[in-house]
């Protein structure tokens, strides 16, 4: 089964400085049937004005991901982290017993958009840590690209979660995954439109999916994230 959330139902808040969509309830947005997937926890999408950003602020026992679609973001952490993330890029940080964190628009001409992401972690007290790869456009265009993962096989982020992360760039080819038994899958539409399984997504659609062998999604000029949960 393949349940779709549509990009104009979302929670959606203009500060001006910040434009946001959330996936799942988020801060003063509360929505009783998104309050997460599985593991899955918080879906933002996030659109950052020049020079602007998030101040620093604090995070406990969550496992953050950080996927940047256009510009470049700044990030500053109590861990002593300095960095710029960007498009092709993969960010995890482990909160775990707390972290202080910041995340700026680098950028003082352009804004940055990117997906914010929260997963739940396997357990809480994790000692905090940050991890950021680069996974180069052909690695990802017309196949999943595995960029996450609780093994870091590949060479992808780990994440302290039964969580597989991919990431795509769709050229008109389809690309499959497959689901071992009892698994879930959310899949994100970061730019453009796809089909999976014959069903049509738009930019900012989400599909949650349950009881489905396989999928296949395709789409062009398309980015998508999919994610392969417990």
């Amino acid at each position: 089964m393949i349940t779709i959330r549509k990009a104009e139902e979302r929670g959606h808040f203009d500060h001006g400085w910040l434009d946001t969509y959330h996936t799942f309830s988020f801060a003063d947005y509360y929505d009783a049937d998104f309050m997460g997937f599985r593991a899955l926890r918080v879906i933002n999408d996030d659109r950052v004005e020049p020079g602007r950003g998030f101040g620093t602020h604090g995070h406990r026992d969550m496992e953050i991901v950080t996927y940047v679609i256009e510009g470049a973001l700044a990030h500053r952490d109590s861990m002593g982290t300095g960095s710029i993330i960007h498009p092709g890029e993969v960010q995890r940080m482990s909160a775990g017993t707390g972290v202080m964190h910041s995340e700026m628009n680098a950028s003082l001409e352009a804004p940055v958009r990117l997906l914010q992401i929260w997963i739940l972690p396997e357990r809480r007290g994790i000692t905090p840590g940050y991890e950021q790869k680069l996974f180069p456009e052909e690695e990802r265009r017309g196949k999943l690209r595995l960029v996450a993962a609780q093994d870091a096989r590949e060479g992808a982020v780990k994440i302290h979660q039964d969580v597989a992360l991919y990431a795509s760039l769709l050229n008109g080819e389809p690309v499959t995954h497959e689901f071992a038994a009892n698994r879930y899958g959310w899949l994100q539409v970061a730019r453009g439109e796809v089909e999976i399984n014959g069903q049509k997504l738009k930019e900012g659609d989400g599909a949650a999916i349950a009881n489905e062998p396989s999928v296949t999604i395709s789409g062009s000029g398309a980015e998508i994230l999919l994610f392969d949960l417990s």
